[in-house]
């Protein structure tokens, strides 16, 4: 190789290796089998849920399982109208990201912004805590807790009510939100706050104007995850919300969602292989489409929203 000028020019170092390392082959053939269990695991879940519900759909027409207003399949004559769990899954999901949206997000900036590193050191790993209680306690604390205090504050519910699980969700999962909103936030470039800060901006208007919409696709991931955590909640609506299936959107009435029928029917008291055992498959992959749904609506969102910082 030859330069402008006609000397010859010396090549540059080698960026492969001399020799093959079989090492760092076997540690790469070790992280694709890693990655490949997990989407094995996911297509044996899609394959486990879909033989069964096509059975199913063999005997219930999918246009009335979908459009159906009545949900009680294990009655006679059985209705098997989906709506009234659809609608229960998303009145309580709905009303608790009410509850952990800003909640989740108010924690996150005061973390992020505000919480001086040895206070924030204490204060993360305490909120935390509140993601390693085991849902079955949130449940029966919606039922003796807070349905009492719904109770005695006047509000018109029953022993079993959507409001209760939903208000107990949304604290479950104000973690979840904060965690990753404030992870987002603190990578947000410090550069940004002090270009805020040296045009007389105040903490406030840095920490809402600048910090939150540069983290804003990590704030969007974290919203979906807390509603995908939301919808496939068991316990605490198994507990807390009632076994009634009901097409309202009164939060104050008792409801039944996807999740707390599959529960309540996988309890081996219909017969395997009848259609009313094969309605928990029905509904698995009705919520399986759904999150998926959810799933790709997020990734959308965060690829629209993501900031790329140099």
């Amino acid at each position: 190789m030859t330069t402008q000028d006609g000397t010859f020019a010396r090549p540059g170092p080698r960026l492969r290796a001399s020799r093959r390392r079989w090492g760092e082959d076997v540690v790469q053939g070790v992280l694709a089998l890693f990655a490949l269990i997990s989407v094995a695991t996911t297509v044996a879940i899609v394959v486990a849920l879909l033989f069964p519900a096509l059975e199913f759909f063999a005997a219930v027409n999918p246009v009335d399982y979908l459009t159906g207003t009545e949900w009680a399949p294990l009655f006679e004559p059985a209705h098997f109208g989906v709506l009234p769990l659809i609608a229960g899954s998303l009145l309580v999901t709905g009303v608790a990201v009410l509850v952990c949206a800003p909640l989740g997000l108010g924690a996150a900036i005061y973390l992020s912004e505000y919480a001086s590193r040895r206070l924030r050191s204490y204060l993360k790993p305490a909120l935390e805590v509140l993601a390693g209680i085991p849902t079955v306690v949130y449940g029966y604390f919606a039922l003796v807790y807070v349905t009492p205090q719904l109770q005695h504050l006047g509000v018109p519910v029953g022993v079993f009510n959507a409001l209760a699980a939903a208000l107990v969700m949304g604290v479950m999962l104000i973690p979840t939100v904060a965690s990753i909103s404030e992870d987002s936030m603190v990578a947000v470039p410090r550069d940004l706050r002090d270009a805020a800060y040296a045009l007389g901006s105040t903490k406030l208007h840095v920490a809402t104007r600048i910090v939150v919409p540069a983290a804003v696709s990590g704030i969007i991931a974290s919203y979906v995850l807390a509603i995908s955590r939301a919808i496939g909640e068991t316990m605490i609506v198994l507990i807390a919300a009632g076994g009634q299936p009901n097409l309202t959107l009164d939060p104050t009435e008792a409801v039944q969602t996807m999740t707390a029928f599959i529960g309540a029917t996988a309890q081996g008291d219909v017969p395997t292989g009848s259609i009313e055992y094969k309605t928990i498959f029905a509904v698995g992959l009705t919520l399986f489409v759904i999150t998926f749904a959810m799933n790709i609506v997020a990734v959308r969102l965060v690829r629209r929203w993501r900031e790329v910082y140099e």
